[in-house]
Protein backbone atom coordinates (compact mmCIF):
# COMPACT_ATOMS: atom_id res chain seq x y z
CA UNK A 1 0.00 0.00 0.00
CA UNK A 2 0.93 3.46 -0.43
CA UNK A 3 1.08 6.25 1.74
CA UNK A 4 -2.46 7.55 0.39
CA UNK A 5 -3.68 4.50 1.18
CA UNK A 6 -2.56 5.18 5.20
CA UNK A 7 -3.77 8.42 5.59
CA UNK A 8 -7.16 7.98 6.73
CA UNK A 9 -5.44 5.37 9.88
CA UNK A 10 -2.76 7.98 10.83
CA UNK A 11 -5.91 10.28 11.22
CA UNK A 12 -7.55 7.61 13.07
CA UNK A 13 -4.38 6.84 15.36
CA UNK A 14 -3.57 10.83 15.89
CA UNK A 15 -7.98 11.09 16.96
CA UNK A 16 -8.03 8.30 18.63
CA UNK A 17 -4.96 9.35 20.92
CA UNK A 18 -7.04 12.98 21.91
CA UNK A 19 -9.96 10.95 22.76
CA UNK A 20 -7.59 8.94 25.38
CA UNK A 21 -5.82 12.55 26.53
CA UNK A 22 -9.07 13.80 27.17
CA UNK A 23 -10.32 11.11 28.83
CA UNK A 24 -7.39 10.74 31.22
CA UNK A 25 -6.50 14.61 31.46
CA UNK A 26 -10.43 15.97 32.42
CA UNK A 27 -12.76 15.38 35.13
CA UNK A 28 -15.58 13.89 33.82
CA UNK A 29 -19.20 15.18 33.81
CA UNK A 30 -22.30 14.86 31.64
CA UNK A 31 -20.90 17.32 29.29
CA UNK A 32 -17.77 15.34 29.17
CA UNK A 33 -19.70 12.47 28.25
CA UNK A 34 -21.43 13.30 25.49
CA UNK A 35 -18.36 15.52 24.09
CA UNK A 36 -16.50 11.94 24.24
CA UNK A 37 -19.50 10.19 22.66
CA UNK A 38 -19.17 12.51 19.84
CA UNK A 39 -15.55 12.29 20.06
CA UNK A 40 -15.51 8.21 19.23
CA UNK A 41 -18.37 8.45 16.81
CA UNK A 42 -15.96 10.68 14.59
CA UNK A 43 -12.94 8.59 14.70
CA UNK A 44 -15.06 6.12 13.67
CA UNK A 45 -14.90 7.73 9.52
CA UNK A 46 -11.67 7.90 9.31
CA UNK A 47 -11.10 3.85 10.23
CA UNK A 48 -14.24 2.39 7.55
CA UNK A 49 -12.14 4.73 5.00
CA UNK A 50 -9.22 2.94 5.74
CA UNK A 51 -10.99 -0.22 6.50
CA UNK A 52 -12.57 0.14 2.68
CA UNK A 53 -8.58 -0.34 1.26
CA UNK A 54 -7.64 -3.46 3.05
CA UNK A 55 -9.77 -5.77 1.62
CA UNK A 56 -10.82 -6.88 -1.80
CA UNK A 57 -14.28 -8.42 -1.13
CA UNK A 58 -17.14 -5.80 -2.45
CA UNK A 59 -19.41 -7.00 0.26
CA UNK A 60 -16.97 -6.54 3.06
CA UNK A 61 -16.00 -2.59 0.99
CA UNK A 62 -19.95 -1.80 1.02
CA UNK A 63 -20.24 -2.87 4.81
CA UNK A 64 -17.90 -0.42 5.40
CA UNK A 65 -19.09 2.13 3.34
CA UNK A 66 -22.89 1.90 4.59
CA UNK A 67 -20.88 1.87 8.04
CA UNK A 68 -19.24 5.07 7.91
CA UNK A 69 -22.20 6.97 6.18
CA UNK A 70 -24.39 6.09 8.90
CA UNK A 71 -21.89 7.36 11.16
CA UNK A 72 -22.33 10.34 9.63
CA UNK A 73 -25.63 10.85 9.95
CA UNK A 74 -25.48 9.73 13.91
CA UNK A 75 -22.78 12.51 13.91
CA UNK A 76 -25.40 14.84 12.51
CA UNK A 77 -27.59 14.27 15.18
CA UNK A 78 -24.54 14.11 17.86
CA UNK A 79 -23.14 17.45 16.80
CA UNK A 80 -26.43 19.06 17.73
CA UNK A 81 -27.26 17.30 21.19
CA UNK A 82 -24.06 18.31 22.05
CA UNK A 83 -24.62 21.89 20.46
CA UNK A 84 -28.13 22.24 22.56
CA UNK A 85 -26.02 21.03 25.69
CA UNK A 86 -23.50 23.24 25.44
CA UNK A 87 -25.61 26.14 24.79
CA UNK A 88 -27.75 25.19 27.54
CA UNK A 89 -30.89 25.60 25.27
CA UNK A 90 -32.38 22.18 26.87
CA UNK A 91 -36.12 23.55 26.82
CA UNK A 92 -35.63 22.38 22.73
CA UNK A 93 -35.42 18.99 23.72
CA UNK A 94 -38.39 19.08 25.96
CA UNK A 95 -40.48 20.07 22.96
CA UNK A 96 -43.04 17.57 21.23
CA UNK A 97 -41.23 19.20 17.94
CA UNK A 98 -37.85 18.23 18.56
CA UNK A 99 -38.72 14.15 18.16
CA UNK A 100 -38.81 15.52 13.96
CA UNK A 101 -34.82 16.41 14.64
CA UNK A 102 -34.37 12.78 14.81
CA UNK A 103 -36.71 11.18 12.19
CA UNK A 104 -35.03 12.47 8.90
CA UNK A 105 -31.72 10.97 9.61
CA UNK A 106 -33.00 7.58 10.94
CA UNK A 107 -35.30 7.25 7.88
CA UNK A 108 -31.86 7.75 6.23
CA UNK A 109 -29.84 5.35 8.04
CA UNK A 110 -32.29 2.76 7.06
CA UNK A 111 -32.52 3.83 3.26
CA UNK A 112 -28.13 3.10 3.40
CA UNK A 113 -28.22 -0.21 4.82
CA UNK A 114 -31.34 -1.66 2.22
CA UNK A 115 -29.06 0.80 -0.68
CA UNK A 116 -32.51 0.66 -2.62
CA UNK A 117 -31.69 0.04 -6.52
CA UNK A 118 -27.86 1.52 -6.01
CA UNK A 119 -29.49 4.81 -5.39
CA UNK A 120 -27.20 5.51 -2.47
CA UNK A 121 -24.06 4.03 -3.99
CA UNK A 122 -22.99 1.97 -6.71
CA UNK A 123 -19.33 -0.19 -7.58
CA UNK A 124 -17.01 0.65 -10.33
CA UNK A 125 -14.56 -1.94 -11.54
CA UNK A 126 -16.65 -4.52 -9.25
CA UNK A 127 -15.34 -3.14 -6.09
CA UNK A 128 -16.53 0.12 -3.86
CA UNK A 129 -13.03 1.14 -3.35
CA UNK A 130 -13.84 3.62 -6.11
CA UNK A 131 -17.78 4.47 -6.03
CA UNK A 132 -20.37 6.01 -8.15
CA UNK A 133 -23.08 8.18 -5.09
CA UNK A 134 -26.42 8.29 -6.06
CA UNK A 135 -29.68 10.67 -5.07
CA UNK A 136 -29.65 9.34 -1.60
CA UNK A 137 -26.00 10.25 -0.97
CA UNK A 138 -27.46 13.96 -2.43
CA UNK A 139 -30.67 13.72 0.27
CA UNK A 140 -27.96 13.06 3.09
CA UNK A 141 -25.78 15.97 2.45
CA UNK A 142 -28.22 18.24 2.47
CA UNK A 143 -29.64 17.13 5.46
CA UNK A 144 -26.41 16.83 7.40
CA UNK A 145 -25.98 20.47 6.19
CA UNK A 146 -29.23 21.44 7.58
CA UNK A 147 -28.75 20.00 10.77
CA UNK A 148 -24.85 21.87 11.13
CA UNK A 149 -26.63 25.12 9.98
CA UNK A 150 -29.41 24.77 13.08
CA UNK A 151 -26.28 24.15 14.93
CA UNK A 152 -24.53 27.29 14.33
CA UNK A 153 -28.20 29.13 14.08
CA UNK A 154 -28.30 27.46 18.21
CA UNK A 155 -25.13 28.66 19.14
CA UNK A 156 -25.98 32.18 17.30
CA UNK A 157 -28.67 32.63 19.36
CA UNK A 158 -26.88 31.52 22.78
CA UNK A 159 -23.84 34.34 21.85
CA UNK A 160 -26.57 36.84 21.01
CA UNK A 161 -27.78 36.72 24.46
CA UNK A 162 -27.32 38.72 27.28
CA UNK A 163 -25.80 36.16 29.38
CA UNK A 164 -23.04 34.69 27.81
CA UNK A 165 -20.59 37.51 27.72
CA UNK A 166 -18.60 35.56 29.31
CA UNK A 167 -18.34 32.19 27.09
CA UNK A 168 -18.52 34.19 23.92
CA UNK A 169 -14.86 33.41 23.72
CA UNK A 170 -15.70 29.72 24.45
CA UNK A 171 -18.25 28.99 22.42
CA UNK A 172 -16.44 30.82 19.22
CA UNK A 173 -13.47 27.82 19.42
CA UNK A 174 -15.96 25.38 18.97
CA UNK A 175 -17.87 27.16 15.77
CA UNK A 176 -14.45 27.67 13.96
CA UNK A 177 -14.51 23.92 14.93
CA UNK A 178 -17.66 23.15 13.36
CA UNK A 179 -16.66 25.43 10.22
CA UNK A 180 -13.37 23.43 10.14
CA UNK A 181 -15.14 20.22 9.50
CA UNK A 182 -18.16 21.75 7.30
CA UNK A 183 -15.43 23.25 5.22
CA UNK A 184 -12.98 19.75 4.49
CA UNK A 185 -16.14 17.80 4.17
CA UNK A 186 -17.47 19.89 1.31
CA UNK A 187 -14.46 20.29 -0.04
CA UNK A 188 -13.94 16.42 -0.20
CA UNK A 189 -17.72 16.26 -1.90
CA UNK A 190 -16.72 18.45 -4.71
CA UNK A 191 -12.88 16.99 -5.42
CA UNK A 192 -13.77 14.13 -4.97
CA UNK A 193 -17.25 13.74 -6.04
CA UNK A 194 -18.57 16.26 -8.27
CA UNK A 195 -15.61 16.69 -10.02
CA UNK A 196 -14.50 12.79 -9.64
CA UNK A 197 -15.08 12.72 -13.50
CA UNK A 198 -12.50 15.58 -14.00
CA UNK A 199 -9.29 14.85 -11.66
CA UNK A 200 -7.12 11.79 -12.75
CA UNK A 201 -6.90 10.94 -8.84
CA UNK A 202 -9.50 10.71 -5.71
CA UNK A 203 -8.14 12.78 -3.05
CA UNK A 204 -7.99 10.73 0.30
CA UNK A 205 -8.49 11.83 3.51
CA UNK A 206 -9.90 14.81 3.52
CA UNK A 207 -12.74 14.55 5.51
CA UNK A 208 -11.15 12.41 7.87
CA UNK A 209 -8.35 15.47 8.13
CA UNK A 210 -11.38 17.88 8.74
CA UNK A 211 -12.44 15.89 11.58
CA UNK A 212 -8.90 15.65 13.19
CA UNK A 213 -8.65 19.57 12.82
CA UNK A 214 -12.18 20.58 14.45
CA UNK A 215 -11.41 17.65 17.24
CA UNK A 216 -7.98 19.95 17.88
CA UNK A 217 -10.33 22.63 18.21
CA UNK A 218 -12.27 20.90 20.49
CA UNK A 219 -9.46 19.96 22.32
CA UNK A 220 -7.92 22.78 22.71
CA UNK A 221 -11.46 24.59 24.18
CA UNK A 222 -11.70 22.13 26.64
CA UNK A 223 -8.13 22.75 28.36
CA UNK A 224 -7.61 26.01 27.71
CA UNK A 225 -10.81 27.97 27.38
CA UNK A 226 -12.24 25.80 30.14
CA UNK A 227 -15.21 26.10 27.38
CA UNK A 228 -17.55 22.79 29.77
CA UNK A 229 -16.92 25.51 32.68
CA UNK A 230 -20.22 27.43 30.80
CA UNK A 231 -22.18 25.12 33.59
CA UNK A 232 -20.46 26.20 36.33
CA UNK A 233 -21.06 30.12 35.02
CA UNK A 234 -24.23 29.39 34.28
CA UNK A 235 -25.28 28.31 37.63
CA UNK A 236 -23.79 31.36 38.82
CA UNK A 237 -25.90 33.66 36.63
CA UNK A 238 -29.03 31.83 38.15
CA UNK A 239 -28.08 32.08 41.83
CA UNK A 240 -27.27 35.81 41.40
CA UNK A 241 -30.49 36.77 39.19
CA UNK A 242 -32.78 34.28 41.12
CA UNK A 243 -35.66 35.87 43.45
CA UNK A 244 -34.81 34.09 46.74
CA UNK A 245 -31.67 34.95 48.72
CA UNK A 246 -29.45 32.57 49.00
CA UNK A 247 -27.07 32.12 51.79
CA UNK A 248 -24.58 29.21 51.51
CA UNK A 249 -22.26 28.55 54.75
CA UNK A 250 -19.56 25.88 55.13
CA UNK A 251 -19.21 23.45 57.93
CA UNK A 252 -17.94 25.60 60.33
CA UNK A 253 -21.27 27.64 59.72
CA UNK A 254 -19.10 30.56 57.69
CA UNK A 255 -20.44 32.27 54.99
CA UNK A 256 -19.26 31.60 51.70
CA UNK A 257 -21.88 33.09 49.56
CA UNK A 258 -24.61 34.99 49.49
CA UNK A 259 -26.67 36.47 46.33
CA UNK A 260 -27.40 39.22 44.97
CA UNK A 261 -31.20 39.14 45.75
CA UNK A 262 -30.47 38.89 49.39
CA UNK A 263 -27.11 41.47 49.92
CA UNK A 264 -29.38 44.48 50.34
CA UNK A 265 -31.36 43.40 53.36
CA UNK A 266 -28.71 41.74 55.56
CA UNK A 267 -26.02 43.04 57.00
CA UNK A 268 -23.41 39.78 56.43
CA UNK A 269 -20.50 39.02 54.40
CA UNK A 270 -18.66 36.39 53.16
CA UNK A 271 -16.32 35.17 56.17
CA UNK A 272 -18.21 35.57 58.99
CA UNK A 273 -19.87 33.33 61.06
CA UNK A 274 -23.32 32.62 60.93
CA UNK A 275 -25.61 32.93 63.71
CA UNK A 276 -29.30 31.67 62.97
CA UNK A 277 -30.92 33.59 66.12
CA UNK A 278 -29.67 36.81 64.23
CA UNK A 279 -32.58 36.11 61.54
CA UNK A 280 -35.28 36.31 64.20
CA UNK A 281 -37.93 39.29 64.16
CA UNK A 282 -37.95 41.78 66.86
CA UNK A 283 -40.36 40.52 70.07
CA UNK A 284 -40.82 36.69 68.09
CA UNK A 285 -42.40 34.28 70.60
CA UNK A 286 -43.41 31.82 68.65
CA UNK A 287 -42.65 28.41 69.55
CA UNK A 288 -42.18 27.42 65.80
CA UNK A 289 -38.74 29.13 65.64
CA UNK A 290 -37.56 27.04 69.05
CA UNK A 291 -38.18 23.63 66.54
CA UNK A 292 -36.69 25.41 64.12
CA UNK A 293 -33.61 25.89 66.15
CA UNK A 294 -33.85 22.47 67.81
CA UNK A 295 -33.39 20.75 63.90
CA UNK A 296 -31.05 23.08 62.67
CA UNK A 297 -28.34 22.67 66.16
CA UNK A 298 -29.00 19.25 66.57
CA UNK A 299 -30.32 17.31 63.84
CA UNK A 300 -27.82 19.14 61.20
CA UNK A 301 -28.66 16.43 58.47
CA UNK A 302 -32.48 17.20 58.33
CA UNK A 303 -34.42 19.71 56.37
CA UNK A 304 -36.02 22.47 58.37
CA UNK A 305 -38.67 25.38 57.43
CA UNK A 306 -40.27 27.92 59.04
CA UNK A 307 -42.30 31.02 57.94
CA UNK A 308 -41.81 34.40 60.18
CA UNK A 309 -43.36 37.54 59.73
CA UNK A 310 -41.44 40.86 60.21
CA UNK A 311 -43.95 43.85 61.10
CA UNK A 312 -40.20 46.33 60.49
CA UNK A 313 -40.68 45.29 56.77
CA UNK A 314 -43.94 44.20 57.05
CA UNK A 315 -43.53 41.05 55.28
CA UNK A 316 -43.60 36.98 55.70
CA UNK A 317 -40.25 35.05 54.71
CA UNK A 318 -39.86 31.50 54.55
CA UNK A 319 -36.72 30.57 55.65
CA UNK A 320 -35.55 27.01 54.73
CA UNK A 321 -31.90 25.40 55.77
CA UNK A 322 -30.55 22.58 53.94
CA UNK A 323 -28.02 20.60 54.37
CA UNK A 324 -24.97 20.32 51.68
CA UNK A 325 -23.88 16.57 51.28
CA UNK A 326 -20.79 14.66 49.66
CA UNK A 327 -20.63 11.19 49.98
CA UNK A 328 -23.26 11.71 52.43
CA UNK A 329 -20.64 13.96 54.85
CA UNK A 330 -22.01 17.17 55.52
CA UNK A 331 -19.80 19.67 54.27
CA UNK A 332 -22.34 23.13 54.84
CA UNK A 333 -25.43 24.20 54.40
CA UNK A 334 -27.64 26.35 51.80
CA UNK A 335 -30.13 28.49 53.89
CA UNK A 336 -32.88 30.84 50.93
CA UNK A 337 -35.11 33.33 51.95
CA UNK A 338 -38.43 33.61 49.84
CA UNK A 339 -40.64 36.58 50.38
CA UNK A 340 -44.23 35.31 50.53
CA UNK A 341 -46.02 38.38 51.20
CA UNK A 342 -47.44 38.79 47.67
CA UNK A 343 -48.84 34.79 48.15
CA UNK A 344 -51.02 35.93 51.22
CA UNK A 345 -52.07 38.82 50.34
CA UNK A 346 -52.97 36.33 47.29
CA UNK A 347 -54.46 34.23 49.65
CA UNK A 348 -56.54 36.82 51.20
CA UNK A 349 -57.74 38.26 48.63
CA UNK A 350 -58.87 34.91 47.24
CA UNK A 351 -60.52 33.85 50.36
CA UNK A 352 -62.40 37.18 50.66
CA UNK A 353 -63.51 36.11 47.21
CA UNK A 354 -64.28 32.28 48.04
CA UNK A 355 -66.69 33.31 50.79
CA UNK A 356 -68.27 36.08 48.67
CA UNK A 357 -69.04 33.04 45.93
CA UNK A 358 -70.16 31.49 48.80
CA UNK A 359 -72.52 33.41 49.59
CA UNK A 360 -73.85 33.63 45.93
CA UNK A 361 -73.70 30.09 45.86
CA UNK A 362 -75.97 29.42 48.77
CA UNK A 363 -78.50 32.56 47.28
CA UNK A 364 -78.31 30.46 43.98
CA UNK A 365 -79.13 27.33 45.47
CA UNK A 366 -81.79 28.79 47.37
CA UNK A 367 -83.66 30.58 44.03
CA UNK A 368 -82.43 27.18 42.39
CA UNK A 369 -85.10 25.14 45.10
CA UNK A 370 -87.43 27.26 45.19
CA UNK A 371 -87.57 27.48 41.21
CA UNK A 372 -87.49 23.53 41.19
CA UNK A 373 -90.46 23.52 43.82
CA UNK A 374 -92.00 25.59 41.79
CA UNK A 375 -91.64 23.60 38.74
CA UNK A 376 -92.68 20.91 40.49
CA UNK A 377 -95.98 22.85 41.55
CA UNK A 378 -96.69 23.84 38.13
CA UNK A 379 -96.08 19.63 36.57
CA UNK A 380 -98.43 19.02 39.54
CA UNK A 381 -100.90 21.50 38.40
CA UNK A 382 -100.32 19.89 34.50
CA UNK A 383 -101.26 16.54 35.34
CA UNK A 384 -103.86 16.55 38.03
CA UNK A 385 -107.62 18.20 38.17
CA UNK A 386 -107.62 21.17 40.65
CA UNK A 387 -111.21 20.67 42.23
CA UNK A 388 -110.24 16.59 43.72
CA UNK A 389 -106.16 15.90 43.46
CA UNK A 390 -106.66 13.18 40.77
CA UNK A 391 -104.99 13.35 37.46
CA UNK A 392 -106.84 14.76 34.72
CA UNK A 393 -108.28 13.56 31.29
CA UNK A 394 -104.57 14.74 29.35
CA UNK A 395 -102.72 13.01 31.49
CA UNK A 396 -104.33 9.91 31.48
CA UNK A 397 -104.65 9.86 27.47
CA UNK A 398 -100.92 9.91 27.60
CA UNK A 399 -100.04 7.32 29.93
CA UNK A 400 -102.83 5.07 28.65
CA UNK A 401 -101.13 5.77 24.74
CA UNK A 402 -97.81 4.49 26.27
CA UNK A 403 -99.04 1.60 28.09
CA UNK A 404 -101.07 0.15 25.16
CA UNK A 405 -98.25 -0.19 23.12
CA UNK A 406 -96.31 -1.60 25.99
CA UNK A 407 -99.13 -4.27 26.71
CA UNK A 408 -99.85 -4.88 22.89
CA UNK A 409 -95.91 -6.18 23.02
CA UNK A 410 -95.85 -8.28 26.09
CA UNK A 411 -99.48 -9.41 25.79
CA UNK A 412 -99.94 -8.66 28.79
CA UNK A 413 -104.33 -8.08 29.63
CA UNK A 414 -105.68 -4.71 31.58
CA UNK A 415 -108.98 -3.47 32.06
CA UNK A 416 -110.23 0.11 32.23
CA UNK A 417 -113.67 1.55 34.25
CA UNK A 418 -115.24 4.50 33.78
CA UNK A 419 -117.50 5.55 36.92
CA UNK A 420 -120.19 7.74 37.10
CA UNK A 421 -121.94 9.26 39.98
CA UNK A 422 -125.63 8.41 39.94
CA UNK A 423 -128.54 11.02 40.25
CA UNK A 424 -125.53 13.86 40.55
CA UNK A 425 -128.28 16.31 38.75
CA UNK A 426 -130.47 16.29 41.52
CA UNK A 427 -127.57 16.78 44.49
CA UNK A 428 -126.59 20.21 42.28
CA UNK A 429 -130.27 20.90 41.76
CA UNK A 430 -131.13 20.20 45.43
CA UNK A 431 -128.33 20.98 47.04
CA UNK A 432 -126.20 23.73 44.76
CA UNK A 433 -122.95 23.22 43.10
CA UNK A 434 -121.37 23.59 46.28
CA UNK A 435 -122.69 20.39 48.10
CA UNK A 436 -121.70 18.55 44.44
CA UNK A 437 -117.83 19.83 44.63
CA UNK A 438 -118.15 17.79 48.14
CA UNK A 439 -119.46 14.72 46.97
CA UNK A 440 -117.22 14.19 44.52
CA UNK A 441 -114.18 14.81 46.39
CA UNK A 442 -115.14 12.78 49.06
CA UNK A 443 -115.99 10.27 46.31
CA UNK A 444 -112.72 10.33 45.32
CA UNK A 445 -111.09 9.77 48.48
CA UNK A 446 -113.16 6.53 48.71
CA UNK A 447 -112.22 5.38 45.57
CA UNK A 448 -108.20 6.47 46.34
CA UNK A 449 -108.50 3.96 49.63
CA UNK A 450 -110.22 1.22 47.51
CA UNK A 451 -106.83 1.05 44.77
CA UNK A 452 -103.92 -0.38 44.44
CA UNK A 453 -101.04 1.67 44.11
CA UNK A 454 -100.46 0.56 40.71
CA UNK A 455 -103.92 2.01 39.76
CA UNK A 456 -104.47 5.10 37.74
CA UNK A 457 -107.47 7.50 38.93
CA UNK A 458 -108.30 10.28 36.84
CA UNK A 459 -111.30 12.73 36.00
CA UNK A 460 -113.10 12.18 32.76
CA UNK A 461 -115.06 15.09 33.20
CA UNK A 462 -118.01 16.44 35.68
CA UNK A 463 -118.75 13.43 38.06
CA UNK A 464 -117.03 10.75 35.49
CA UNK A 465 -114.12 8.83 36.29
CA UNK A 466 -111.53 6.58 34.77
CA UNK A 467 -109.69 4.09 36.41
CA UNK A 468 -106.72 2.30 34.69
CA UNK A 469 -105.86 -1.48 36.02
CA UNK A 470 -102.51 -2.70 34.52
CA UNK A 471 -102.19 -6.07 34.32
CA UNK A 472 -105.37 -7.17 35.51
CA UNK A 473 -107.57 -9.91 34.10
CA UNK A 474 -111.67 -9.33 33.87
CA UNK A 475 -112.30 -11.59 36.94
CA UNK A 476 -110.08 -9.86 39.41
CA UNK A 477 -111.30 -6.08 37.47
CA UNK A 478 -114.35 -7.28 38.70
CA UNK A 479 -113.27 -7.77 42.46
CA UNK A 480 -111.70 -4.48 42.42
CA UNK A 481 -115.01 -3.09 41.08
CA UNK A 482 -117.25 -4.42 43.53
CA UNK A 483 -114.73 -2.92 46.04
CA UNK A 484 -115.08 0.75 44.89
CA UNK A 485 -118.75 0.19 44.25
CA UNK A 486 -119.58 -1.06 48.05
CA UNK A 487 -117.04 1.05 49.50
CA UNK A 488 -119.02 4.39 47.77
CA UNK A 489 -122.28 2.76 48.72
CA UNK A 490 -121.48 2.52 52.41
CA UNK A 491 -120.16 5.76 52.95
CA UNK A 492 -122.33 8.62 54.35
CA UNK A 493 -121.46 11.93 53.31
CA UNK A 494 -121.97 14.28 55.80
CA UNK A 495 -122.46 17.88 54.80
CA UNK A 496 -122.78 21.22 56.89
CA UNK A 497 -126.12 22.55 57.24
CA UNK A 498 -127.57 19.96 55.62
CA UNK A 499 -129.37 17.49 58.19
CA UNK A 500 -129.44 14.20 57.00
CA UNK A 501 -126.26 12.74 55.65
CA UNK A 502 -126.31 11.69 51.85
CA UNK A 503 -125.82 8.41 50.01
CA UNK A 504 -124.10 7.46 46.89
CA UNK A 505 -124.25 4.84 44.53
CA UNK A 506 -122.01 4.72 41.07
CA UNK A 507 -121.98 2.91 38.05
CA UNK A 508 -119.46 1.45 36.36
CA UNK A 509 -118.41 0.25 32.74
CA UNK A 510 -115.67 -2.44 32.71
CA UNK A 511 -113.65 -3.67 29.70
CA UNK A 512 -110.94 -6.10 29.73
CA UNK A 513 -108.48 -6.56 26.82
CA UNK A 514 -107.19 -9.80 26.30
CA UNK A 515 -107.57 -10.23 22.55
CA UNK A 516 -104.28 -8.18 21.10
CA UNK A 517 -104.88 -8.75 17.58
CA UNK A 518 -107.31 -5.46 17.13
CA UNK A 519 -106.77 -3.47 14.44
CA UNK A 520 -104.97 0.31 14.63
CA UNK A 521 -102.60 -1.03 17.10
CA UNK A 522 -99.69 0.54 15.58
CA UNK A 523 -101.63 3.82 16.28
CA UNK A 524 -102.40 3.95 19.94
CA UNK A 525 -104.44 6.68 20.09
CA UNK A 526 -107.37 5.25 17.86
CA UNK A 527 -107.11 2.10 19.68
CA UNK A 528 -107.77 4.54 22.96
CA UNK A 529 -110.69 6.09 21.78
CA UNK A 530 -111.95 2.66 20.47
CA UNK A 531 -111.75 1.57 23.94
CA UNK A 532 -112.88 4.58 25.55
CA UNK A 533 -116.03 4.34 23.31
CA UNK A 534 -116.64 0.92 24.55
CA UNK A 535 -116.10 1.41 28.05
CA UNK A 536 -118.42 4.47 28.12
CA UNK A 537 -121.04 1.88 26.16
CA UNK A 538 -120.88 -0.63 29.01
CA UNK A 539 -121.51 2.62 31.53
CA UNK A 540 -124.41 3.39 29.72
CA UNK A 541 -126.16 0.06 29.79
CA UNK A 542 -124.99 -0.21 33.71
CA UNK A 543 -126.93 3.07 34.18
CA UNK A 544 -130.12 2.36 31.46
CA UNK A 545 -130.25 -1.40 33.94
CA UNK A 546 -130.99 0.44 36.66
CA UNK A 547 -127.84 2.30 37.72
CA UNK A 548 -125.51 1.07 40.57
CA UNK A 549 -124.33 -2.09 39.17
CA UNK A 550 -121.44 -3.27 36.91
CA UNK A 551 -121.89 -3.91 33.50
CA UNK A 552 -118.60 -5.39 31.93
CA UNK A 553 -117.02 -6.31 28.67
CA UNK A 554 -113.92 -8.38 27.61
CA UNK A 555 -112.02 -7.63 24.07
Amino acid sequence: MGLMVWIDLILFIVLFALFVYVFASVTITNLHKVYLVFHFSMMLWPFCQFAIKTTDNPKIQLFYVKFAFIDATLLSIGWLLFTILLTGQLHILRKKISLLLFVPMIFIALVIIVNPSGMFVQPIHGGYMERIYGPIFWVIVTIATTYVVISLYIIYLALSSNKTARIKKQVSQVIRGVCVLTAFVLLDIFLNVVLSHSLPVVIPGLTSLGILLSAIFFVIAIHRDKIFDIVTIAHQDIIDTIGQGILVLDDNQTVVEINQSLLPHVNIHIGDRFDMTLILPPDELDGKFDVLLYTYRKQPLEKTEIELFYPNINRYITIHAAPILVSDIMVGRIITFQDMTEIHHLIDATNLQYESLQERNLELIRIQNELFQTNQKLKQMAVTDSLTGCYNRHYLTQQLEHEVIKNMKYQTPFTILIIDIDFFKSINDNYGHLVGDVVICNTVEIIKQTLRQTDILARYGGEEFIIYLPNTSQAHAKLLAERVKSAIEANKVRIDNVAHALSITISIGLLSLNNFTVKHVNNPKIHLNDMFETVDKALYQAKKEGRNRIVSIVK
